[in-house]
C-alpha cells in the first residue's frame, strides 16, 4: 500500500530513541498516522513541527498497518511564526484540536482546506482569530454536528437569529431568546449569516459556542476534553485585547 502527497504536521510523538510518530493532516486521507524513520534526528526534527506543511509518501504492507512515512519540508510555517507568541498559540489549538476531534483516515477536504487557509492567515491577528472560530464551526458541521440556523425553534423565523441553544443546538431569535438569556448561547453575526462584519465580543462568543458542542458531542462520547492548548490561545488573545 502506498500513497503520497502533500500533509500537515498536526503532532509528534517519539517512537524509540530515533524514531517519531507523526500524525499529518492531508486533503484525501485526513487524519493520518506513521511512523518517520530518524524523525528524531537533528535534520529531520525542525520539519516534523506542528504546523509545517510537508510532501509525504506513505508505505505499508497492509492497509491497517501504521506504515511508514518518508517527508520532505515544503513550508516551515512553525519557524515562521517563532517570535509570535498569539500566532503560535492559534496553531498549536488549531493542530489539538483535529488530533482530538478528526477521525484516523477519514477524509475531510473542507476541514483540511480551511485549516490551510488559517495557517496562511496566523501572521494577521486582526484576521485570524475569527477564521479559526469559522474553522471550528466547520470542523463541527462536516462531522456532522453542524449548528441547526435554518429558522428560530421557537418562532419559525428565519431572520435575525441571536441565540443557539446549549441542548438541541437549534438557533433561536431574540424575542423568543429574551426570556431565557442566561441558559442560551451568543450566536455571533459574522457566523449567522455571509457578509456581516465581525463585532467586538463575537470571537469570544463564537470560541463558547463552538467550544460548548465539541466539548459536549464530539469529544466527550469518546472519554476526551477541549485541549489545554485551545485554553491557552484564549488567554493569549484576551490578554493581547483581541477578544
Amino acid at each position: 500500500m502506498e500513497w503520497s502527497g502533500e500533509g500537515i504536521v498536526l503532532a509528534v510523538r517519539s517512537h524509540g530513541e530515533t524514531s517519531a510518530i507523526v500524525d499529518l493532516l492531508t486533503e484525501q486521507h485526513g487524519r493520518h498516522a506513521g511512523l518517520v524513520r530518524g524523525g528524531r534526528s537533528r535534520v529531520t526534527r525542525p520539519v516534523l513541527q506542528p504546523g509545517n506543511r510537508v510532501h509525504a509518501t506513505w508505505r505499508a504492507r497492509l492497509s491497517d498497518h501504521l506504515g511508514n512515512f518518508t517527508v520532505e519540508a515544503d513550508r516551515l510555517i512553525a519557524g515562521e511564526l517563532m517570535e509570535d507568541r498569539i500566532a503560535l498559540s492559534g496553531l498549536n489549538a488549531a493542530c489539538s484540536m483535529a488530533c482530538l476531534a478528526l477521525p484516523e483516515r477519514e477524509p475531510h477536504a473542507a476541514v483540511h482546506n480551511v485549516f490551510s487557509i488559517l495557517l496562511d492567515a496566523l501572521s494577521d491577528v486582526e484576521v485570524w482569530p475569527a477564521l479559526y472560530v469559522r474553522w471550528e464551526w466547520g470542523l463541527l458541521s462536516d462531522l456532522g454536528y453542524g449548528i441547526d440556523l435554518s429558522r428560530c425553534a421557537v418562532t419559525g423565523a428565519r431572520e435575525g437569529l441571536s441565540h443557539v441553544s446549549p441542548k438541541s443546538g437549534r438557533a433561536v431569535s431574540p424575542e423568543a431568546a429574551e426570556p431565557y438569556l442566561d441558559k442560551l448561547l451568543t450566536l455571533p453575526g459574522f457566523l449567522a449569516g455571509p457578509g456581516r462584519d465581525v463585532e467586538p465580543g463575537d470571537v469570544a462568543a463564537g470560541l463558547k459556542l463552538t467550544g460548548h458542542f465539541l466539548q459536549r458531542r464530539v469529544l466527550w462520547p469518546h472519554d476526551r476534553d477541549l485541549p489545554e492548548a485551545r485554553q491557552r490561545m484564549i488567554d493569549r488573545l484576551v490578554e493581547a485585547g483581541r477578544i
